[in-house]
């Protein structure tokens, strides 16, 4: 498990997306699920020696994989963790319990190796990444201003993209941002609507009057921009942040490499819901790796139609819960692969 840090926004490949209109094209021409893989392990499954559908969802988890991953049998060998950071204009507005200098501070507590996402990352055999994305050049305050606007967006998701190298066969995306939740919860709104209050939860703590305060906030950001949110795309420019845009692209990269993807809390899966609300199906190749505290997930959750792998009351970010559901996606492979079936063990199958 190693913790490299990586810099910047702006992607290194020949030919970056450069518009939102070559988002849109590129998502047209994204594959979808291998379907001999997936009937190859439908078909193994009740050959394998346990009553049917006893494993309960690792059986959908080794399915999904064999899907996702385009083999049979799938496989866990090489995952990462991709944990995003960029900071927020509207951090200066009182909507957190910790100032924005923080956000710089955890990056180099990950590269030192001494954050929770190091630890669970060592005890699940992953490998880490972190991306820290001008962390100097925080996003506008988007109650006066667009957060990102169009160019800064696409480059930012165009860096995201860059996070899924070859190899890799499983990944797991987590972000580091103060006031991120502010912001995922302005977007969650622009994409689901209804009161903008319900999509408000504390994210680092915060209660009472700066709860309030919170709430004010997004609300003034969708005021601000409600001529322009019916676009997913044009939402994430006007309210998001850099390390939800590359959220984002490492979505989209994913599904292009068929590589499968675990989705961490609340501010992750908001920010990947920004394409499933421009295409349905899009996430397919995704699960949510656990169910944060924060009580808006559980919503976005309904909304995308996923229901998260674990539910331990966490609440800190980081890709910590989507680091442990890897554990999950390790044990469903090896019981789909090694298990012996009733014919090898000479068990009397189901009559």
């Amino acid at each position: 498990m190693t913790s490299p840090h990586s810099t910047g926004t702006t992607p290194t490949s020949a030919n970056p997306p450069a518009s939102f209109d070559e988002i849109r094209a590129l998502i047209a021409t994204l594959p979808g699920p291998d379907e001999a893989a997936r009937a190859a392990a439908r078909a193994r499954e009740p050959t394998l020696t346990k009553p049917p559908g006893a494993l309960g969802r690792l059986e959908d988890i080794a399915e999904w994989l064999a899907a996702w991953q385009g083999r049979h049998p799938p496989a866990v060998e090489h995952p990462r963790v991709a944990v995003f950071a960029g900071n927020h204009g509207v951090a200066s507005l009182g909507v957190s319990a910790y100032p924005a200098a923080v956000t710089a501070q955890m990056v180099k507590n990950f590269v030192a190796g001494g954050a929770a996402i190091n630890q669970i990352c060592r005890t699940v055999d992953a490998d880490l990444r972190v991306y820290e994305m001008a962390l100097d050049e925080p996003t506008a305050d988007f109650t006066t201003a667009e957060a990102l606007g169009e160019a800064a967006c696409v480059r930012a998701l165009a860096y995201g993209m860059m996070a899924v190298e070859p190899g890799i066969d499983l990944l797991c995306l987590g972000e580091m941002g103060i006031a991120n939740t502010t912001s995922a919860s302005a977007l969650a709104s622009a994409l689901f609507g209804g009161d903008p209050a319900d999509w408000v939860g504390p994210g680092t703590g915060v209660e009472g009057a700066q709860l309030a305060r919170k709430r004010e906030v997004v609300a003034a950001g969708l005021a601000r921009h409600r001529d322009r949110l019916s676009d997913p795309l044009m939402a994430l420019a006007c309210l998001g942040g850099h390390e939800l845009a590359g959220i984002a692209g490492a979505v989209l990269a994913a599904r292009l490499a068929r590589v499968p993807v675990l989705l961490d809390g609340f501010t992750t899966t908001v920010a990947a819901a920004v394409l499933e609300a421009l295409s349905p199906g899009l996430l397919d190749h995704c699960l949510v790796g656990h169910l944060s505290k924060e009580p808006a997930h559980a919503r976005v959750c309904r909304r995308i139609g996923k229901t998260p792998l674990l539910d331990l009351g966490m609440r800190l970010g980081e890709g910590t819960g989507a680091a442990l559901a890897v554990g999950l996606a390790r044990a469903a492979v090896a019981c789909h692969g090694g298990m012996a079936t009733f014919a090898e063990a000479g068990v009397a199958g189901k009559e």
